[in-house]
């Protein structure tokens, strides 16, 4: 008794997580996992970050350019002292530091034209992923409305077991009193038999269909998994006079990703051309450095004296005498230059102006150019062929809408002259005007009409959500 709040909290914690597994998913919810999860869309994604990143590069393109350089060593031999310039044969130690910093002025926009042109790459990019999540959700769409009609399928396959089932048992309960045939029996049980095997393929089919859609979301075939059923005559479709062919098109090429993806791709062309112009003219820009070195070597005078020496002897009447300069000798005392101090003492700075002109590369900057105005050339090309197979699309499904239409007014009449029928043959075989043949036809053929019935509905609705899709404004299920 001690361990029971302990086993309730357990128990509750296990009806929560199966609770929690066994959720049906709606539509939305689908699609919103769907295109979360989908790989296809990731991939998507990560391409239209790479293409941030080209444009976020090209931004930073525009500001000065800045290089520290440092380095350290020692040198030996006959070469110059990178301090004094004298031409020595010591060997010694020496260091040196070195910042350079350039901006470009003046480029005819080249560079301004390249952010721009990468920045409408960027939104393309973006606008693909967009498209693919759109077909992703129509065949999200499409999947789910399949398994809503394979169960479908198995409430008629388990009315008509049902049916068959029932006029069984009536009929054996005839023949033990002798008022029909054995062979009556057998046919029900022939007939039983085909029912319950369709129902088994149907039943089969739904989970293939379920199967189907899990791996549209990504989801592993083994996890639980299950869908909401609503009423498909609640589905929300909008009025067909509204779906008119010209109508639908001129939003679908506003709306539509693929058509967004096709415009903004012709203007990053147009701008990467003026870019590729650009390039093949002068450049001016400025730079500018600074720098310093220090050489263990180097040495500076720290102290002086003088001196008074005899720079010659003269004879002056027999007589020697020393001769003085007028001036003292100077006597210079050296040392090495401290570190800082020569960092300091040798300290220089430059700065100038640069002109840049492209004589001769090998072709390079003119075959940019006019490789660029062949890629604009293509993707106008390209959006005239996805314009016109758009609007092929968009009339061949309202036309599919129209024949779906007609085609499902006439199982709806079909389906109600079944009906009729078979419930005038049960009557005739309740009282033994009718045989079990004729009977057994009769209900295949009201079995068969539901059945397309449910065909045409749902073909039907699902025609009419891919005319609403080229609306691009979203799925309403």
């Amino acid at each position: 008794m001690k361990n029971s709040p302990w086993l309730c909290f357990l128990l509750c914690v296990f009806f929560s997580a199966v609770g929690h597994a066994q959720q049906k998913w709606d539509l939305r919810q689908c699609i919103d996992y769907a295109l979360n999860n989908n790989i296809s869309v990731k991939q998507q994604d990560v391409q239209a970050r790479i293409t941030q990143l080209q444009y976020n590069q090209s931004k930073l393109s525009q500001y000065p350019s800045a290089s520290f350089s440092a380095n350290t060593g020692y040198s030996s031999g006959r070469n110059q002292n990178p301090v004094t310039f004298d031409l020595i044969t010591q060997g010694y130690l020496f260091s040196q530091y070195n910042l350079q910093a350039s901006v470009e002025l003046f480029n005819w926009f080249s560079k301004l034209n390249e952010v721009a042109s990468n920045q409408l790459q960027y939104q393309a990019a973006l606008a693909s992923v967009d498209k693919l999540k759109n077909d992703i959700a129509l065949n999200v769409a499409g999947a789910y409305l399949q398994v809503l009609l394979a169960r479908e399928q198995i409430k008629v396959s388990e009315i008509q077991v049902g049916q068959t089932t029932a006029q069984l048992e009536n009929t054996r309960k005839l023949v033990r009193a002798g008022n029909l045939p054995e062979l009556n029996a057998v046919q029900l049980e022939a007939q039983l038999a085909n029912d319950s095997s369709v129902l088994v393929s149907v039943q089969g089919n739904a989970r293939q269909a379920l199967l189907n859609l899990k791996a549209l979301l990504s989801l592993d075939a083994s996890a639980p998994f299950d869908i909401t059923t609503p009423n498909i005559n609640s589905i929300p479709l909008d009025d067909l006079a509204s779906l008119q062919p010209d109508a639908v098109y001129a939003l679908a090429v506003k709306n539509l990703p693929q058509q967004r993806v096709n415009e903004l791709r012709i203007k990053a062309s147009e701008k990467a051309i003026a870019s590729a112009k650009g390039a093949r003219y002068p450049s001016i820009g400025v730079f500018g450095s600074l720098g310093s070195s220090y050489n263990n070597r180097a040495q500076e005078v720290t102290g002086l004296s003088t001196f008074i020496a005899p720079v010659g002897k003269v004879t002056v009447g027999g007589t020697q005498y020393d001769v003085f300069p007028n001036q003292p000798f100077i006597n210079y005392n050296y040392g090495r230059i401290p570190y800082f101090n020569q960092l300091d003492q040798n300290f220089r700075q430059s700065v100038g102006l640069s002109l840049s002109v492209p004589i001769a590369n090998g072709g390079v900057l003119r075959t940019n150019y006019e490789r660029s105005k062949l890629n604009l050339k293509n993707y106008q090309l390209q959006k005239q062929a996805d314009d016109l197979t758009l609007k092929q699309d968009i009339y061949k499904a309202y036309n599919d809408v129209i024949t779906s239409t007609a085609k499902y007014n006439a199982t709806i009449k079909q389906t109600e002259a079944a009906q009729r029928a078979f419930d005038f043959a049960t009557k005739r075989y309740g009282v033994g005007l009718l045989n079990t043949i004729d009977l057994i036809t009769t209900q295949n053929n009201l079995f068969s009409a539901q059945l397309q019935r449910l065909l045409a509905q749902y073909d039907f609705v699902f025609k009419m959500k891919v005319l609403e899709f080229y609306k691009g404004q979203g799925l309403r299920l």
